[in-house]
């Protein structure tokens, strides 16, 4: 049973692992991107959204049946997305590059703000919403303008459709592989910002458990992998990153 510290203390516990390490993998999910003003899927939907299930319109279904209403309700959050900048969680990350030899991002985010941040190894779960490829073909779509009213055709004759992994679509399967091969081949694995409830998402944690790595769990609240983890810490990422980074440095005396 891991025996409870100040926040401080964790820090310090975490920045000696990180030292020993050569390669880190940040497991992060939708509470890392709320941190930045990014609303996620559990939050009341506001505005002519507002009566409207999201689950219902993240979906094939949803856009076969309505796909003018799902391009729309995309374009509404591209928009909500437009202003949102990293916040010290992600600028944390960043910066732990300087600090050891590889660090890898897994994300179930699809708001590009660790690109943004700087991060320079991002895998995307579940997309991008700033991509967009073909409904039939899965051909890439370019240039697509983001304030279409309705969603456009492909040269193939296919609607063009949102870069993002809806309900009920499987994870591409690069991008899961490779979430594998970072959590069973690093030494340490954060996981931040995220219920792991999300499946096939929330089994990467025990992927890298099983392959011996010490976990680091960031998170306002205990979750269903929190019994396994090394370290708990618990609060938002923007406040926990930069002390664990903080303590590196001190402890790199750089």
């Amino acid at each position: 049973m891991r025996e409870k510290s100040d926040m401080q203390t964790l820090a310090g516990r975490v920045a000696k692992l990180l030292s020993k390490a050569e390669r880190v993998t940040f497991l992060t999910g939708a509470g890392v991107s709320k941190e930045s003003g990014i609303p996620t899927f559990r939050d009341a939907q506001t505005g002519m959204w507002a009566n409207y299930n999201p689950q219902e319109l993240a979906t094939p279904e949803g856009f076969l049946k309505d796909p003018k209403l799902v391009w729309q309700w995309y374009d509404y959050r591209r928009k909500l997305l437009g202003d949102a900048e990293p916040n010290p969680g992600h600028r944390a990350i960043v910066e732990l590059e300087s600090l050891v030899t590889k660090v890898t991002v897994v994300t179930q985010n699809i708001d590009g703000l660790h690109q943004k941040a700087g991060s320079s190894d991002v895998v995307e779960l579940h997309g991008s919403i700033k991509k967009f490829y073909c409904f039939d073909g899965g051909h890439d779509a370019h240039d697509v303008p983001f304030d279409l009213e309705e969603p456009p055709l492909c040269k193939c004759g296919s609607m063009i459709r949102p870069g993002v992994v809806w309900f009920g679509e499987a994870l591409p399967p690069h991008a899961m592989s490779r979430g594998l091969k970072e959590c069973a081949e690093s030494e340490v694995v954060f996981v931040a910002g995220t219920s792991a409830l999300v499946q096939p998402a929330a089994s990467l944690p025990y992927a890298a458990h099983r392959r011996g790595a010490k976990l680091i769990e960031v998170n306002p609240d205990e979750t269903p992998i929190t019994d396994i983890v090394d370290e708990f810490m618990q609060g938002p990422s923007g406040q926990v990153l930069p002390m664990v980074v903080a303590a590196l440095k001190e402890l790199k005396g750089v």
